[in-house]
Protein backbone atom coordinates (compact mmCIF):
# COMPACT_ATOMS: atom_id res chain seq x y z
CA UNK A 1 0.00 0.00 0.00
CA UNK A 2 2.96 2.30 0.62
CA UNK A 3 3.78 2.20 -3.21
CA UNK A 4 0.42 2.63 -4.20
CA UNK A 5 0.48 5.99 -1.69
CA UNK A 6 3.62 7.29 -3.17
CA UNK A 7 2.45 6.51 -6.34
CA UNK A 8 -1.01 8.54 -5.86
CA UNK A 9 1.19 11.11 -4.10
CA UNK A 10 4.11 11.97 -6.58
CA UNK A 11 1.84 10.77 -10.06
CA UNK A 12 4.03 13.07 -12.21
CA UNK A 13 7.43 12.82 -11.62
CA UNK A 14 6.99 9.01 -11.66
CA UNK A 15 5.27 9.33 -15.12
CA UNK A 16 7.76 11.50 -16.03
CA UNK A 17 10.96 8.84 -14.86
CA UNK A 18 8.55 6.02 -16.32
CA UNK A 19 8.88 7.72 -19.62
CA UNK A 20 12.26 8.24 -20.02
CA UNK A 21 13.06 5.06 -18.50
CA UNK A 22 11.24 2.81 -20.74
CA UNK A 23 12.03 4.28 -23.82
CA UNK A 24 16.20 4.10 -22.99
CA UNK A 25 14.94 0.27 -22.36
CA UNK A 26 13.28 0.02 -25.97
CA UNK A 27 16.41 1.75 -27.44
CA UNK A 28 18.99 0.42 -25.87
CA UNK A 29 18.43 -3.15 -25.00
CA UNK A 30 18.78 -5.42 -27.88
CA UNK A 31 15.95 -7.62 -27.51
CA UNK A 32 13.24 -4.89 -26.69
CA UNK A 33 14.70 -2.96 -29.61
CA UNK A 34 12.44 -4.87 -32.46
CA UNK A 35 9.25 -4.06 -30.08
CA UNK A 36 10.38 -0.45 -30.13
CA UNK A 37 10.57 -0.46 -33.78
CA UNK A 38 7.02 -2.25 -34.12
CA UNK A 39 5.52 0.63 -31.75
CA UNK A 40 7.37 3.69 -32.70
CA UNK A 41 4.43 4.16 -36.35
CA UNK A 42 2.27 3.94 -33.68
CA UNK A 43 3.42 6.58 -30.98
CA UNK A 44 2.02 10.04 -32.64
CA UNK A 45 -1.42 8.69 -32.60
CA UNK A 46 -1.38 7.42 -28.83
CA UNK A 47 -0.77 10.94 -27.18
CA UNK A 48 -4.10 12.71 -29.08
CA UNK A 49 -5.87 9.70 -27.69
CA UNK A 50 -4.63 10.17 -24.16
CA UNK A 51 -5.51 13.47 -24.51
CA UNK A 52 -9.04 13.58 -25.72
CA UNK A 53 -10.13 10.78 -23.01
CA UNK A 54 -8.10 13.31 -20.60
CA UNK A 55 -10.55 16.52 -21.88
CA UNK A 56 -13.52 14.03 -21.86
CA UNK A 57 -13.34 13.35 -18.26
CA UNK A 58 -12.41 16.97 -17.15
CA UNK A 59 -15.19 18.42 -19.38
CA UNK A 60 -17.90 15.73 -17.73
CA UNK A 61 -17.01 17.57 -14.72
CA UNK A 62 -17.31 21.44 -15.93
CA UNK A 63 -20.60 23.68 -15.86
CA UNK A 64 -21.31 24.87 -19.04
CA UNK A 65 -22.72 27.74 -18.24
CA UNK A 66 -19.96 29.00 -16.28
CA UNK A 67 -17.99 29.05 -19.47
CA UNK A 68 -17.57 32.91 -19.72
CA UNK A 69 -14.68 35.18 -20.18
CA UNK A 70 -13.37 37.14 -16.54
CA UNK A 71 -10.98 40.03 -16.14
CA UNK A 72 -8.02 37.93 -15.04
CA UNK A 73 -7.98 35.96 -18.61
CA UNK A 74 -7.07 39.77 -20.23
CA UNK A 75 -4.47 40.49 -18.43
CA UNK A 76 -2.98 37.22 -18.71
CA UNK A 77 -3.36 36.87 -22.96
CA UNK A 78 -1.88 40.58 -22.84
CA UNK A 79 1.20 39.25 -20.96
CA UNK A 80 1.69 36.27 -23.12
CA UNK A 81 1.77 38.79 -26.59
CA UNK A 82 4.08 40.67 -24.77
CA UNK A 83 5.94 38.16 -24.12
CA UNK A 84 6.36 36.81 -27.78
CA UNK A 85 6.81 40.50 -29.38
CA UNK A 86 9.30 41.00 -26.72
CA UNK A 87 11.03 37.81 -27.94
CA UNK A 88 10.40 38.50 -31.36
CA UNK A 89 11.90 42.65 -31.06
CA UNK A 90 15.07 40.80 -29.69
CA UNK A 91 15.85 38.64 -32.36
CA UNK A 92 14.76 40.37 -35.16
CA UNK A 93 16.62 43.93 -33.02
CA UNK A 94 19.93 42.39 -32.91
CA UNK A 95 19.87 40.13 -36.24
CA UNK A 96 20.36 36.75 -34.24
CA UNK A 97 21.52 33.68 -36.00
CA UNK A 98 23.31 30.28 -35.53
CA UNK A 99 23.15 28.66 -32.43
CA UNK A 100 21.68 31.82 -30.48
CA UNK A 101 18.75 32.22 -32.81
CA UNK A 102 18.21 28.45 -32.30
CA UNK A 103 18.16 28.88 -28.39
CA UNK A 104 15.77 31.93 -28.54
CA UNK A 105 13.19 30.23 -31.12
CA UNK A 106 13.38 27.26 -28.44
CA UNK A 107 12.32 30.13 -25.95
CA UNK A 108 9.57 31.33 -28.16
CA UNK A 109 8.11 28.21 -28.90
CA UNK A 110 7.39 27.63 -24.99
CA UNK A 111 5.50 31.56 -25.12
CA UNK A 112 3.38 31.21 -27.99
CA UNK A 113 2.06 27.54 -27.82
CA UNK A 114 -1.28 27.82 -25.35
CA UNK A 115 -2.10 26.75 -21.85
CA UNK A 116 -2.26 23.17 -21.72
CA UNK A 117 -5.25 21.55 -21.87
CA UNK A 118 -4.25 19.48 -18.62
CA UNK A 119 -3.70 22.63 -16.84
CA UNK A 120 -7.55 22.77 -16.40
CA UNK A 121 -6.61 19.29 -14.46
CA UNK A 122 -4.17 20.62 -12.25
CA UNK A 123 -5.89 23.21 -11.52
CA UNK A 124 -8.80 21.65 -9.85
CA UNK A 125 -6.25 19.40 -8.11
CA UNK A 126 -4.96 22.87 -6.63
CA UNK A 127 -8.89 23.69 -5.71
CA UNK A 128 -8.72 26.44 -8.61
CA UNK A 129 -11.76 27.26 -11.00
CA UNK A 130 -12.41 24.12 -13.39
CA UNK A 131 -14.38 26.15 -15.49
CA UNK A 132 -12.10 29.85 -15.48
CA UNK A 133 -9.17 27.61 -16.57
CA UNK A 134 -10.52 25.50 -19.53
CA UNK A 135 -12.24 29.05 -20.88
CA UNK A 136 -8.61 30.72 -20.63
CA UNK A 137 -7.64 27.27 -22.62
CA UNK A 138 -9.55 28.58 -25.86
CA UNK A 139 -7.83 31.56 -25.39
CA UNK A 140 -4.66 30.81 -25.48
CA UNK A 141 -5.38 28.65 -28.42
CA UNK A 142 -6.68 31.64 -30.37
CA UNK A 143 -4.22 33.48 -29.49
CA UNK A 144 -1.38 31.12 -30.61
CA UNK A 145 -3.53 30.06 -33.67
CA UNK A 146 -3.58 33.97 -34.82
CA UNK A 147 0.61 34.85 -33.64
CA UNK A 148 2.30 32.06 -34.86
CA UNK A 149 0.96 32.67 -38.89
CA UNK A 150 2.27 36.05 -37.55
CA UNK A 151 5.53 35.40 -35.80
CA UNK A 152 7.27 32.45 -37.59
CA UNK A 153 6.95 34.13 -41.34
CA UNK A 154 9.58 37.17 -39.58
CA UNK A 155 12.05 34.72 -38.07
CA UNK A 156 15.65 34.33 -40.14
CA UNK A 157 15.81 31.21 -41.53
CA UNK A 158 12.62 29.53 -40.94
CA UNK A 159 11.77 26.60 -42.89
CA UNK A 160 11.57 27.22 -45.54
CA UNK A 161 7.97 25.36 -46.22
CA UNK A 162 6.52 27.97 -43.97
CA UNK A 163 7.12 30.73 -46.53
CA UNK A 164 4.97 28.46 -48.97
CA UNK A 165 2.55 29.45 -47.15
CA UNK A 166 0.20 31.96 -47.00
CA UNK A 167 -1.74 33.40 -43.70
CA UNK A 168 -4.95 32.79 -43.77
CA UNK A 169 -4.84 28.57 -45.04
CA UNK A 170 -1.94 28.14 -41.87
CA UNK A 171 -4.11 30.05 -39.88
CA UNK A 172 -7.02 27.94 -40.45
CA UNK A 173 -4.82 24.62 -40.47
CA UNK A 174 -2.92 25.57 -37.10
CA UNK A 175 -6.29 26.78 -35.66
CA UNK A 176 -8.37 23.72 -37.17
CA UNK A 177 -5.75 21.03 -35.36
CA UNK A 178 -6.16 22.48 -31.71
CA UNK A 179 -9.97 23.70 -32.17
CA UNK A 180 -10.55 20.01 -32.89
CA UNK A 181 -8.61 18.76 -29.64
CA UNK A 182 -10.67 20.85 -27.61
CA UNK A 183 -13.84 20.71 -29.27
CA UNK A 184 -14.69 17.15 -29.96
CA UNK A 185 -14.33 16.10 -26.28
CA UNK A 186 -16.31 18.85 -24.67
CA UNK A 187 -19.15 17.85 -26.89
CA UNK A 188 -19.04 14.45 -26.10
CA UNK A 189 -18.82 15.47 -22.52
CA UNK A 190 -22.19 17.98 -22.97
CA UNK A 191 -23.98 14.90 -24.80
CA UNK A 192 -23.00 12.58 -22.46
CA UNK A 193 -23.59 14.94 -19.46
CA UNK A 194 -27.00 16.22 -20.53
CA UNK A 195 -28.59 12.69 -22.57
CA UNK A 196 -26.61 9.64 -21.00
CA UNK A 197 -27.12 10.62 -17.49
CA UNK A 198 -26.15 7.77 -15.71
CA UNK A 199 -22.65 6.97 -17.38
CA UNK A 200 -22.17 10.36 -16.48
CA UNK A 201 -22.42 10.08 -12.82
CA UNK A 202 -20.05 6.95 -13.00
CA UNK A 203 -17.44 9.01 -14.65
CA UNK A 204 -17.59 12.05 -12.30
CA UNK A 205 -18.11 9.35 -9.32
CA UNK A 206 -14.10 7.85 -10.40
CA UNK A 207 -12.04 10.45 -8.34
CA UNK A 208 -8.81 11.80 -9.86
CA UNK A 209 -9.82 9.86 -12.96
CA UNK A 210 -8.84 12.60 -15.45
CA UNK A 211 -5.41 13.13 -13.20
CA UNK A 212 -4.52 9.76 -13.76
CA UNK A 213 -5.14 9.41 -17.67
CA UNK A 214 -3.11 12.64 -18.03
CA UNK A 215 -0.54 11.13 -15.74
CA UNK A 216 -0.32 8.49 -18.26
CA UNK A 217 0.08 10.52 -20.91
CA UNK A 218 2.77 12.07 -19.67
CA UNK A 219 4.76 8.69 -20.03
CA UNK A 220 4.01 8.59 -23.49
CA UNK A 221 5.29 12.66 -23.91
CA UNK A 222 7.94 11.82 -22.00
CA UNK A 223 9.54 9.30 -23.96
CA UNK A 224 8.95 11.16 -26.70
CA UNK A 225 10.54 14.00 -25.35
CA UNK A 226 13.63 11.71 -24.76
CA UNK A 227 13.43 10.46 -27.85
CA UNK A 228 14.02 13.86 -29.59
CA UNK A 229 16.72 15.19 -27.03
CA UNK A 230 19.07 11.92 -27.45
CA UNK A 231 18.45 12.65 -31.58
CA UNK A 232 19.49 16.01 -31.07
CA UNK A 233 22.40 14.80 -29.23
CA UNK A 234 23.96 13.70 -31.87
CA UNK A 235 24.27 17.11 -34.22
CA UNK A 236 25.16 19.29 -31.08
CA UNK A 237 26.94 19.67 -28.09
CA UNK A 238 25.98 18.87 -24.56
CA UNK A 239 26.59 22.26 -23.71
CA UNK A 240 24.65 23.38 -26.26
CA UNK A 241 21.51 21.27 -25.00
CA UNK A 242 22.25 22.40 -21.23
CA UNK A 243 21.69 26.10 -22.25
CA UNK A 244 18.58 25.25 -23.71
CA UNK A 245 17.50 23.41 -21.14
CA UNK A 246 18.80 25.93 -18.24
CA UNK A 247 16.37 28.65 -20.31
CA UNK A 248 13.18 27.02 -20.36
CA UNK A 249 14.14 26.34 -16.65
CA UNK A 250 14.47 30.26 -16.26
CA UNK A 251 11.53 30.44 -18.83
CA UNK A 252 8.91 28.00 -16.68
CA UNK A 253 9.49 29.79 -13.33
CA UNK A 254 8.99 33.60 -15.03
CA UNK A 255 5.80 32.71 -16.64
CA UNK A 256 4.53 30.65 -13.43
CA UNK A 257 5.60 33.76 -11.45
CA UNK A 258 4.23 36.41 -13.34
CA UNK A 259 0.91 34.82 -14.19
CA UNK A 260 0.49 34.28 -10.39
CA UNK A 261 1.59 37.55 -9.99
CA UNK A 262 -0.75 38.82 -11.97
CA UNK A 263 -3.54 36.68 -10.25
CA UNK A 264 -3.01 37.65 -6.91
CA UNK A 265 -5.49 40.79 -7.92
CA UNK A 266 -7.94 39.23 -8.97
CA UNK A 267 -7.76 36.43 -6.20
CA UNK A 268 -6.78 33.55 -9.34
CA UNK A 269 -3.28 32.53 -8.75
CA UNK A 270 -3.47 29.73 -8.97
CA UNK A 271 -5.60 29.49 -12.20
CA UNK A 272 -3.38 32.79 -13.55
CA UNK A 273 -0.31 30.74 -12.64
CA UNK A 274 -1.25 27.85 -14.47
CA UNK A 275 -2.62 30.06 -17.59
CA UNK A 276 0.91 31.42 -18.16
CA UNK A 277 3.03 28.72 -16.84
CA UNK A 278 1.51 25.17 -18.07
CA UNK A 279 2.01 24.90 -22.11
CA UNK A 280 0.66 22.56 -24.21
CA UNK A 281 4.39 20.85 -24.97
CA UNK A 282 3.71 18.82 -26.90
CA UNK A 283 1.86 20.87 -29.52
CA UNK A 284 4.94 23.03 -29.04
CA UNK A 285 7.41 20.18 -30.13
CA UNK A 286 5.20 19.92 -33.49
CA UNK A 287 5.06 23.75 -33.87
CA UNK A 288 9.32 23.49 -33.60
CA UNK A 289 9.64 20.72 -35.64
CA UNK A 290 7.49 21.59 -38.13
CA UNK A 291 8.51 25.10 -39.10
CA UNK A 292 11.29 26.13 -37.14
CA UNK A 293 15.08 24.54 -36.48
CA UNK A 294 14.00 20.84 -35.29
CA UNK A 295 16.74 21.19 -32.32
CA UNK A 296 14.37 24.15 -30.84
CA UNK A 297 12.22 21.28 -29.96
CA UNK A 298 14.66 20.41 -27.19
CA UNK A 299 13.21 23.66 -25.38
CA UNK A 300 9.67 22.37 -24.83
CA UNK A 301 10.62 19.12 -24.40
CA UNK A 302 13.02 20.01 -21.59
CA UNK A 303 9.82 22.36 -20.11
CA UNK A 304 8.04 19.56 -19.74
CA UNK A 305 10.02 18.32 -16.68
CA UNK A 306 10.01 21.90 -15.50
CA UNK A 307 6.40 22.42 -15.72
CA UNK A 308 5.72 19.08 -13.89
CA UNK A 309 8.52 19.53 -11.10
CA UNK A 310 6.45 22.92 -10.18
CA UNK A 311 3.13 21.10 -10.25
CA UNK A 312 4.19 18.38 -8.11
CA UNK A 313 5.76 20.73 -5.99
CA UNK A 314 2.06 23.00 -5.82
CA UNK A 315 0.30 20.02 -5.41
CA UNK A 316 2.28 18.50 -2.69
CA UNK A 317 2.05 22.07 -0.84
CA UNK A 318 -1.45 21.75 -1.29
CA UNK A 319 -2.12 18.24 0.16
CA UNK A 320 -0.35 19.49 3.14
CA UNK A 321 -2.16 22.38 3.90
CA UNK A 322 -5.28 19.87 3.64
CA UNK A 323 -3.79 17.70 5.89
CA UNK A 324 -2.71 20.16 8.65
CA UNK A 325 -6.29 21.58 8.57
CA UNK A 326 -8.16 18.05 9.23
CA UNK A 327 -5.42 17.80 11.92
Amino acid sequence: MDVVRFIKNWTLPVAIVTGVVVYLLFHFVPFLQPIGQWYAPYNDNVLPDFMFLVLFVTFCKVDFKRLLPVKWHLWIGIQQVVFIFALLGIILGFEITGKGLIMLEAILVCIISPAASAAAVVTAKLGGSLEEMTTYTFVSNFISALLIPICFPLLPQANSTLMQVEFMPLFLKILWQVGVVLLLPMLFAYVVKHVFHQFHRWIVGIKDLSYYLWGASLVVVTGTTAMNILEAWEHTSLVFLLSIAALGLLLCIIQFATGRFIGHYFDKTIEAGQSLGQKNTAFAIWVATAFLNPLSSVGPGCYILWQNIINSVEIWIYRKKGLERSC
